[in-house]
């Protein structure tokens, strides 16, 4: 389950407490690498940013160079070889 996407109310209330609970720790696992990511300055490919997101590579690279996602700014930074390399910078 995409835990960057939000269920509707109905259906997420339907969901036992524990499937809850369990998608709560996986959301906090994506933003603690997302921060752990953006904290140390490391640089990501697209498809490792797309598995962070839980989304399709190309719907990284349609973005564009600069946008927010969630608590960050994601920027694209260069290209090696065929790879597009983005940096998440945190925002409050």
């Amino acid at each position: 389950m995409d835990p960057n996407l939000p269920l509707q109310a109905d259906a997420v209330e339907n969901l036992p407490r524990e499937l809850r609970v369990e998608q709560l720790r996986d959301l906090l696992d994506t933003l603690q690498i997302a921060d752990e990511i953006a904290s140390k300055g490391y640089l990501i490919t697209s498809s490792e940013l797309a598995d962070l997101m839980d989304v399709n590579a190309s719907a990284v690279t349609s973005r564009g160079d600069n946008w927010v996602w969630r608590n960050w700014v994601v920027s694209r930074v260069r290209r090696e070889g065929n790879q597009i390399l983005w940096q998440l910078e945190r925002v409050d």
